[in-house]
């Protein structure tokens, strides 16, 4: 396929192919032929009946997302998956053509169709040109948003560039990156987005062990701008004064900041502390002094002003950890008792209960005359309800130790929570009667819920609503 592409810029309806590459992106015939590059002709079938006489089947072209299916009354049919586009070969490390990138020739929507994973390509593995630049990194790779940019800075002679593959950078990338270089510049796009796209490599990124710097461009939006507008020398200074992470994260602080004022230079140090609550013990060091002179301020209250900004980045993280924690355990109780989100004024009632009794077992006989398993809303809960009553009833112990024979691993986790929890009650009687209460109440109005008050007698009708009349507070 990759050889039918690039053989299509040589004939007649490859004019479009050929004007694009050696026009409007001002490529070298080299360069060209270097990349494998191509057209896909404005044709549904020419590629499919290109490969089918070599004898591919059409499964087999699909499996390799060249062609795509379409059913229709009844009748499959296949058409091109590319058409109309110029196409950029995709290599693996060993020079194999594992995939395609396709753009269009103007502005029109999609801008790029790109290979879906197949058995051969999976996108958030591969990088583009790596299995050229691996020969010429020299230590160091550049890492662009897309491959025009790549292709752009290989003609002019940078050739340890490369570039991710229609997805943000992947730990599978970067770990892939580290393969091959000790150090990444990243050249992404000057716009938002491709700001955007910075931040996120680079929290990928320090992951690693890679050092990491970041062009800043101007005199363009990308890469292949900058290069075509400015030369090779222009770049190359570019790439020689990239600022490393930190220092890129400083720079994004000060954004417009007028530091000619009061009230601009609090700004900036405010944000300043985020980015180096971050850094090392060094690190800081050498960049607290630095602000503090460019500044004329103290350096020892830039330090102060980080080390209360790390004691808030701890306390958000412990909050964020006990959100995710308390979810994580919401879930697990929602798949051991799916019951708990239809009735959770029950299912708390009953696990505090629970978790009472095996705390306090001699409370079973305030309440064994008025409670029993088949009061538990949640199906989880009674039968935990029904195994502990039973040992309370024959005065059993239902100590964690005793019970391991009783109750499987899922429902002892579960006991051994709730005893936890109803370690912290301050009045355990009066908590234990005050749920026994509520939990009756709740099975009162649950079984009231689905009731036609229009159909009730009045004598039907008094006993519900002195039922709901005699429910503690907060129930409902």
């Amino acid at each position: 396929a990759a050889k039918f592409f690039h053989a299509n810029l040589k004939t007649p309806e490859g004019q479009a192919g050929r004007e694009y590459w050696l026009q409007k992106r001002r490529l070298d015939p080299r360069t060209v032929t270097h990349f494998g590059l191509g057209y896909a002709q404005n044709s549904w079938t020419s590629l499919r009946d290109h490969l089918q006489a070599q004898g591919f089947t059409y499964e087999e072209l699909e499996a390799a997302n060249l062609v795509r299916r379409n059913e229709k009354n009844g009748r499959t049919s296949y058409y091109d998956n590319f058409r109309h586009r110029v196409m950029v070969p995709i290599l693996d490390l060993r020079g194999n053509v594992t995939a395609f990138g396709g753009r269009v020739l103007d502005d029109s929507k999609p801008k790029y169709i790109n290979t879906s994973d197949t058995l051969a390509y999976k996108k958030g593995h591969d990088i583009f040109a790596l299995h050229f630049a691996k020969n010429t990194a020299k230590g160091r790779l550049i890492l662009c948003e897309g491959y025009m940019d790549v292709i752009a800075l290989h003609q002019y002679g940078f050739t340890q560039a490369v570039a991710c593959l229609g997805t943000a950078l992947t730990r599978e990338q970067a770990q892939l990156l580290t393969r091959y270089c000790g150090e990444v510049v990243l050249c992404y796009d000057a716009d938002e987005a491709g700001q955007k796209a910075v931040q996120r490599a680079l929290h990928v990124l320090e992951q690693t062990n890679l050092k990491i710097r970041v062009i800043r461009l101007h005199g363009g939006k990308d890469p292949d701008e900058v290069l075509n507008t400015f030369g090779a020398e222009r770049f190359r200074q570019l790439l020689e004064s990239a600022a490393n992470d930190i220092e890129y994260q400083l720079l994004l602080a000060r954004g417009s900041l007028d530091l000619q004022t009061p009230a601009g230079k609090a700004a900036y140090i405010k944000e300043a502390a985020k980015v180096l609550g971050w850094c090392s013990a060094v690190e800081l060091d050498i960049y607290a002094g630095r602000l503090g002179q460019e500044l004329e301020v103290d350096k020892q209250a830039i330090l102060l002003l980080v080390q209360k900004q790390r004691k808030h980045a701890r306390l958000r993280h412990e909050q964020e950890k006990s959100r995710e924690l308390l979810e994580q355990r919401r879930k697990h109780n929602l798949q051991v008792d799916p019951e708990r989100e239809t009735h959770p004024a029950a299912a708390a009632a009953e696990e505090r209960i629970l978790g009472l009794l095996l705390k306090h077992p001699d409370f079973y006989r305030k309440a064994r005359d008025k409670l029993t398993a088949e009061d538990f809303v949640t199906r989880f809960n009674r039968q935990l309800a029904e195994a502990l009553f039973a040992r309370l009833k024959n005065e059993q112990g239902v100590t964690p130790e005793l019970l391991t024979g009783a109750l499987c691993q899922n429902e002892l986790d579960e006991c051994m929570r709730m005893l936890v929890h109803s370690e912290e009650v301050a009045n355990p009687l009066m908590e234990f009667e005050g749920c026994v209460a509520k939990l009756l109440a709740e099975k009162t109005l649950a079984a009231h819920r689905q009731t036609d008050l229009a159909q009730l007698d009045d004598e039907s009708y008094a006993a519900l609503f002195a039922g709901l009349k005699q429910a503690p507070d907060g129930v409902f």
